[in-house]
């Protein structure tokens, strides 16, 4: 066997042997977090409840697309700013449609050990923005009082409206 048909039984083998979203795709993200209004602190915890990085928005961090063999990665993104209310964004890694090419390139090697070791067979939406609400407190100390009809004051019982 000559040399060049060496390599290109090498390169052959190396393409069928190889997962098709591991050449496609990417097993880490880069992932924009933005909220509204800008500068809230937020924490990113892992499916094991591991943080894995926190900072303010807006920001880019790169995030890992699984959590193991066969297994999606889902982050729990926290959001907090004073003076506004916590929000919390579950990012959820889904199946990335390369991983299906390993029917015609990559083989069972591609589908069954390739794809998912490294990760690639799973992606991770690209932004996250999140509104976040100021927070709101009576500012007259309003309590909400329940009663029954029948405890009401005739004046009570002129000021309430039917809803149907």
């Amino acid at each position: 066997m000559s040399i060049k048909n060496k390599i290109a039984a090498a390169a052959f083998c190396g393409f069928f042997m190889s997962g098709c979203a591991s050449i496609v795709s990417d097993s880490s993200y880069p992932i924009s977090l933005k909220s509204a209004p800008d500068t809230a602190n937020f924490t990113i915890t892992n499916r094991s409840g591991a943080v894995v990085h926190s900072g303010v928005t807006p920001s880019v961090v790169t995030l890992k697309a699984n959590a193991g063999y066969f297994k999606g990665e889902r982050y729990l993104i926290t959001f907090k700013k004073e003076g506004f209310g916590e929000k919390t964004f579950t990012l959820t890694s889904s199946l990335d449609g390369w991983y299906w090419g390993n029917i015609l390139f990559g083989g069972l090697i591609g589908m069954l050990i390739v794809d998912p070791a490294t990760g690639a067979m799973y992606k991770l939406p690209q932004d996250v923005s999140i509104n976040l609400d100021a927070n709101t407190t009576a500012s007259n100390n309003q309590i909400l009082t329940i009663a029954s009809f029948d405890s009401l004051t005739d004046e009570q019982k002129a000021k309430l409206v039917k809803v149907n």
